[in-house]
């Protein structure tokens, strides 16, 4: 059966469900290696300092993406969230926090990992590996979260039902993502600071943002041209995903979707 896909400028209710095999989404072999092996080269040295820019560039609304996203999570004591992409363990934090969950923290980044490790209390546990092939049994967590991933994924409807697969059923799953602003007068102006301020910016800090300022805007673009949001949102239904929602934030600059696994 397909779902009724009527996107509005806040949020979205899936009214139907698709079959796993529905629309499949294709990409080279090799795609996957190479954009996780990109990210890798790009922000494992920047664990240190990623946090602190991080809130800078975004002009605060980073961590307040985050918390949005944690707020989304139905999970509390005596459960368990997994956190894919965890990076320095912010959204980790925001669990502990927010929900006083326990929190396993999974990224493909030895560095970053160490920096999370520096930061979260002992008993949150970390692995290293990847999103596509998560290194647990089905049904492994109450509810699970990941950030900035479908840039870094060859293959983003196996990698949601690879997430799906781990999250016990009426768990929830919920992801962030950078995102482009619909208003055209609000795009123009995120266009004007991906191309030029954020470069600038980059510069300023070190060698090493100043990739990070030239590669973020076109990535974001590129991932929203191969798989617009109406489709992004398919390929959550088609991975067992139910009553999906999203929530635009900053005019559109960044985007949270989530759900319950079915």
């Amino acid at each position: 059966m397909a779902a009724t896909v009527g996107i509005g400028p806040d949020g979205y209710v899936l009214k139907g469900t698709f079959p796993a095999a529905a629309r499949p989404y294709t990409r080279s072999v090799a795609a996957a290696p190479a954009r996780q092996q990109r990210a890798r080269a790009l922000f494992a040295p920047l664990g240190p300092t990623y946090d602190r820019y991080a809130r800078l560039l975004s002009f605060g609304q980073d961590p307040r993406w985050r918390r949005f996203l944690v707020s989304r999570i139905e999970a509390g004591p005596g459960e368990t969230v997994l956190d894919v992409a965890t990076g320095t363990g912010a959204v980790a934090m925001e669990l502990l926090a927010q929900r006083g969950c326990s929190v396993v923290g999974l990224d493909q980044s030895p560095e970053m990992l160490a920096e999370a490790r520096r930061r979260l209390p002992p008993d949150v546990r970390l692995v290293e590996g990847e999103a596509d092939s998560l290194p647990f049994p089905d049904s492994s967590f109450d509810a699970l979260t990941f950030t900035y991933l479908f840039r870094y994924v060859g293959d983003p409807g196996a990698t949601l039902r690879e997430l799906a697969r781990v999250v016990r059923p009426g768990g929830t799953v919920a992801g962030l993502e950078f995102g482009l602003p619909p208003n055209p007068a609000a795009r123009s102006l995120w266009r004007l600071y991906v191309r030029a301020g954020l470069p600038l910016a980059g510069r300023l800090i070190s060698p090493r943002w100043r990739e990070v300022g030239d590669f973020l805007g076109p990535s974001i673009e590129e991932l929203w041209h191969r798989l617009p949001l109406e489709r992004l949102l398919e390929l959550w239904a088609a991975a067992g995903i139910e009553d999906v929602r999203y929530r635009r934030l900053s005019l559109g600059g960044g985007i949270v979707i989530w759900g319950r696994r079915g």
